[in-house]
């Protein structure tokens, strides 16, 4: 072999001397990558495995029964295991904290399945179907949006909670679910509108993919991730709507513990003392910052304007 044989081969090492071979990448990988050097990612991903972890095993934060109040101790400073102190009916409030995000969680996660379930069956009919259906099920998406969502949620979770033996949870849910579908639906109706033009979509269909395959297997997976940012922040959003609901006495009630029940039980004592109305506040604001940061930061990886 001559030098320059040897140079050459030396100086160019392939997959063996240690350099990846780089083959195509998918979007979903150039979004990872972009995602693993995202501070904001990083720091709302953590928050959200916190409080997800506080609502499926409270008991690893705390071993006080939330639900244990004795008067003798109204309004007391923190000690002990007590962080935040005792509120005026003597409860533990960092307790209360801590098992306040299981239902609040509970809430929001319900009620954004139910959402991006209506969502998703709505937006990839009206997109993909056109025409008068199209037209129907955007009208459908203007009724509902024309309804002021307070006004609507207390009027629904009223009507759904009426039973006294009831803990308001699934009227929460159903509430927040039934009204909260409309952005996501429009979102997945643009994404496919967009994948359906596409020439993967026009070859499957010469093939002779039917429009339940080719809505399934090639329009949805290519039209998801929009939808899926869009319900990462409807997320958070859900989890303060329930805070709202409850704060306004039609949300949770009876033996439920949130976040929500928690602030509105506070409220008028907060001159005596502040630490039961701001504790709550404040891991509610966090958790619903974290999930709209964490739906910002997958946005921006996702979106290909932005690379």
């Amino acid at each position: 072999m001559s030098d320059f044989t040897a140079v050459s081969t030396a100086e160019a090492p392939g997959p063996r001397a240690g350099r990846p071979d780089s083959g195509p990448r998918s979007l979903a990988g150039d979004a990872w990558r972009d995602l693993r050097t995202s501070k904001v990612f990083w720091i709302a991903a953590v928050l959200v495995v916190v409080v997800l972890l506080m609502a499926a095993w409270p008991s690893l934060f705390t071993s006080a029964d939330p639900r244990d109040c004795v008067l003798a101790r109204k309004n007391a400073g923190g000690s002990g295991g007590a962080l935040f102190g005792y509120d005026f009916q003597g409860c533990d409030v960092y307790a209360k904290t801590v098992y306040g995000a299981r239902d609040s969680i509970l809430v929001g996660v319900s009620a954004t399945l139910i959402a991006g379930l209506l969502g998703l069956v709505v937006g990839l009919l009206a997109g993909y179907l056109g025409g008068w259906i199209d037209a129907l099920l955007s009208r459908l998406v203007d009724v509902v949006l024309a309804i002021p969502f307070i006004l609507g949620a207390i009027v629904l979770a009223k009507r759904l909670s009426s039973d006294p033996e009831s803990n308001g949870v699934l009227a929460v849910i159903v509430t927040l679910g039934v009204l909260g579908w409309t952005t996501a639906a429009r979102v997945m109706r643009s994404a496919v509108i967009s994948a359906k033009n596409q020439d993967y979509v026009t070859a499957a269909r010469m093939l002779g993919a039917g429009p339940a395959r080719l809505m399934v297997r090639h329009i949805l997976p290519n039209a998801i991730s929009p939808f899926v940012v869009v319900l990462t922040v409807l997320l958070g959003i859900n989890i303060a709507g329930e805070a709202t609901l409850s704060y306004l006495g039609v949300g949770l009630k009876g033996d439920a513990v949130s976040w929500g029940l928690a602030i509105a039980e506070a409220g008028p004592y907060a001159r005596t003392v502040a630490a039961p109305l701001v504790w709550p506040s404040v891991f509610l604001a966090a958790t619903v910052l974290a999930f709209i940061m964490l739906g910002d930061a997958i946005r921006d990886a996702f979106d290909p304007k932005l690379r």
